[in-house]
């Protein structure tokens, strides 16, 4: 336990789990070739929108015959879009073990009017896979980002299946080795594991996804800003570069920047390797501090990127109040910015570890946690 106001403080406190903290070696004179105000339809502004789909389809190593497509809206807007496009040809498995799988259950139950059975968890735990009949298309968020549990393998998704499988993976996309070859639609925005600015969204659909989009006619109107398809066949131009509204071309620079420096630190590979020694020096803290553990009851389902705990001292009569304090004391110090945990989860904390941050930041906030425990269960 610490009694003394440790002497180091990170050099960047932003553990904020979306929108998360920038490459460390962003600037703004970085996105000094941003084409701003020129057309995202003008030959430059489309080559930015193809160089960074095929940037990140060479990052994250998916297939050539899978397309990628910049969607408005965030991941929000993006996993929108799959399940009002493809959703309704047959039964659908919904699988919410945090909020943001809970609001997919939702959507579909209450506005789109599905057949769905819907299986969830309590936050820590996740749904039994085995119990999921893939012969459904099935929709589930691969990494909880409000509760810290993500899928534990790829294993538990069988690879021959009649079914869609629909994955939001904004929080797990460039931490996780995501399967291709189990995943027919997967989502994710910028503003997540690169530390991307907000707004943007992006959609990958595998063959099996785009034969669904050009053979099912979902029953309800699409709204312009959802439409994959026209007359029956995919716009294929959403895969190229011409988007479906106007984007922001400083975000594209942006994200541009941030996957030239995935590739610089390895690539997949080494932005796994950073998230993993992040979630390492946390686990360390709480193998070594009993007041404190993971939300994640199972430790093959502990997320390396939005790390959720909890505090287990019995002294701790209101839960909430505590960790508010906990972290409102690491903000005023500007030890960490934005941890608390999110607003529907159980009272703790929620610490962003990416690769976009640094592990020596990590090690260095976690003794200021340890001294504002100390000083916040003393008052």
């Amino acid at each position: 336990m610490s009694t003394t106001q440790p002497a180091v403080k990170p050099a960047n406190p932003r553990f904020s789990s979306g929108p998360c903290a920038k490459p460390p070696t962003f600037t703004l004179d970085k996105l000094a070739d941003a084409p701003l105000g020129r057309s995202h339809r003008a030959a430059v502004g489309k080559a930015k929108l193809l160089a960074a789909i095929e940037t990140t389809r060479d990052v994250l190593g998916i297939p050539a015959d899978y397309k990628i497509g910049i969607v408005p809206a965030s991941d929000t807007g993006a996993f929108e879009m799959a399940m009002w496009n493809l959703l309704g040809e047959r039964k659908v498995e919904m699988l919410a073990w945090e909020s943001f799988g809970s609001g997919w259950v939702t959507d579909v139950v209450k506005q789109l009017k599905i057949d769905a059975t819907a299986t969830t968890a309590d936050y820590g735990e996740i749904v039994d896979f085995a119990q999921v009949n893939f012969d459904n298309d099935v929709c589930f968020t691969w990494n909880g980002t409000t509760s810290g549990v993500r899928v534990p393998s790829k294993d538990v998704i069988p690879a021959d299946r009649d079914g869609l499988t629909l994955c939001d993976a904004t929080s797990a996309a460039f931490a996780m080795d995501l399967p291709w070859d189990r995943l027919d639609v997967t989502t994710f925005s910028w503003q997540k594991v690169l530390g991307g600015e907000g707004g943007h969204g992006v959609i990958i659909l595998s063959p099996r996804a785009v034969a669904r989009l050009e053979s099912y006619t979902p029953a309800w109107p699409l709204p312009k800003i959802f439409r994959l398809t026209k007359g029956g066949k995919l716009i294929d131009g959403i895969f190229t570069g011409a988007t479906i509204n106007t984007p922001s071309m400083l975000c594209v620079e942006d994200y541009l920047f941030a996957l030239d420096w995935a590739k610089s630190v390895g690539g997949l590979k080494g932005l796994i390797a950073r998230a993993d020694a992040n979630t390492g020096a946390v686990n360390d803290f709480v193998a070594a501090n009993d007041w404190i553990d993971f939300l994640a009851t199972d430790p093959a389902t502990r997320s390396n990127t939005s790390v959720c705990l909890k505090f287990t001292d019995d002294r701790i009569k209101d839960g909430a109040a505590f960790a508010k304090a906990i972290a409102k004391r690491l903000e005023t110090e500007n030890i960490a910015l934005d941890i608390g945990a999110y607003r529907d989860a159980p009272a703790g904390l929620r610490i962003w570890c990416g690769a976009t941050v640094e592990t020596a930041d990590v090690e260095a906030m976690l003794p200021w946690l340890a001294y504002a425990f100390e000083q916040e269960i003393n008052s």
